[in-house]
């Protein structure tokens, strides 16, 4: 049996579908690598900035909200005050930010790509399957279908036809994906 695993990681910041108060509709809106920075008296606004793909109407998405300025690490409020690219990626790939804020993923613009993790082969048990375990710890909303035509190689209609014959099994949570392909289904 071999066992493969992946990690599904997105390649860029997530693309927000919101109305946009330049176009008067909703509209794709995406990460400026910006930040936005505000303090009144010892409290701290920081805002990432979004921007309308049509218009460039921006939005901010709030990051932290009339905290102390001693709640914020020191190191990370200067690389606020930087507009640091890599950390505005970082919160830009954050599914929790999108969460607090309501604003809801394009998940039709979603560049990812699977990393393999770990590829391990145990002639021992059952030499004709396969074990895929694909982590997803951005919470991509993606078919898992789709994922094993990738990784398998197959369209996804083969795998659905694999599925249906039960060569081919696959159970998914929010965090994790698993594929068992009991024979080669090509």
């Amino acid at each position: 049996m071999s066992y493969l695993e992946y990690k599904l990681v997105p390649t860029r910041s997530f693309t927000v579908i919101r109305n946009c108060a330049g176009c008067g509709k909703k509209a794709p809106c995406q990460n400026t690598g910006k930040f936005r920075v505000n303090a009144n008296g010892s409290r701290i606004d920081v805002w990432l900035i979004y921007q309308c793909s049509k218009c460039r109407h921006t939005l901010n998405l709030a990051i932290y909200e009339r905290r102390k300025n001693t709640d914020i690490p020191a190191e990370e409020y200067q690389r606020f005050l930087d507009n640091d690219a890599q950390l505005a990626e970082e919160y830009g790939r954050s599914a929790a930010l999108f969460q607090k804020n309501k604003a809801q993923i394009d998940h039709k613009d979603m560049a990812y790509e699977l990393i393999p993790l770990q590829d391990t082969t145990d002639k021992t048990v059952c030499e004709n399957r396969r074990q895929i375990t694909i982590r997803n710890p951005y919470g991509i909303k993606i078919r898992p279908e789709k994922l094993a035509a990738e990784i398998l190689g197959l369209s996804a209609n083969q795998v659905r036809k694999q599925i249906l014959k039960g060569t081919i099994t696959i159970a998914s949570s929010a965090q994790t994906i698993d594929i068992s392909v009991l024979s080669d289904p090509k």
